[in-house]
């Protein structure tokens, strides 16, 4: 899909497909040079990540093994609680293991800081996030993140994962959503 599949449900493009290529490159080459001679895990968080983990681990120059986990906030609305359920869990042990958590967006920071601590908990070397976006004025805690795309404004985004009601993940661009979409 493409910006003109969905003109109509969006306000505007905020970043296309060539510029977040372009980043994830440059993600990954700091990444590769982060951990150079280290066993490096990275663990997708579904199902936001799919995109930038699998363009991150093509564009990576390093061995890596990957894994993904499902979590839940749940509460009312469309806002993150912090109140986490882990909803698919990792299937590789994490003791000793170096450990990069791959997100789509970074809204609250709520749910993000609850799987870092957990993660850390398991014996691992370190883990470090890396996410494609984050929304700074969005933000309800702080949150140590080695790795962002794109500093975006705290706006409805959809697009390269992100979604509304499970549509508009597989755009190749992301876009601010009208609000007659959701409203």
């Amino acid at each position: 899909m493409d910006s003109h599949d969905v003109q109509a449900d969006l306000k505007h493009v905020l970043y296309g497909r060539e510029q977040i290529q372009q980043r994830v490159a440059e993600l990954a080459a700091e990444i590769d040079r982060d951990y150079e001679g280290r066993d490096l895990l990275i663990v997708g968080v579904l199902k936001g990540a799919v995109m930038v983990m699998a363009d991150l681990a093509r564009a990576l120059h390093s061995h890596v093994t990957m894994d993904w986990m499902a979590v839940s906030s749940y509460g009312s609305g469309t806002q993150s609680s912090g109140v986490v359920r882990i909803l698919k869990d990792l299937d590789t042990d994490l003791m000793g293991k170096h450990v990069l958590i791959v997100e789509d967006i970074i809204d609250s920071g709520l749910t993000l800081s609850w799987l870092k601590t957990n993660l850390e908990s398991r014996g691992t070397a370190s883990v470090e996030i890396c996410t494609a976006f984050r929304k700074p004025e969005a933000a309800k805690v702080k949150i140590d993140v080695k790795y962002v795309g794109f500093d975006i404004p705290n706006e409805f985004v959809v697009g390269y994962g992100l979604d509304y009601a499970e549509k508009y993940r597989n755009l190749d661009f992301v876009g601010t959503l009208a609000p007659h979409v959701y409203e």
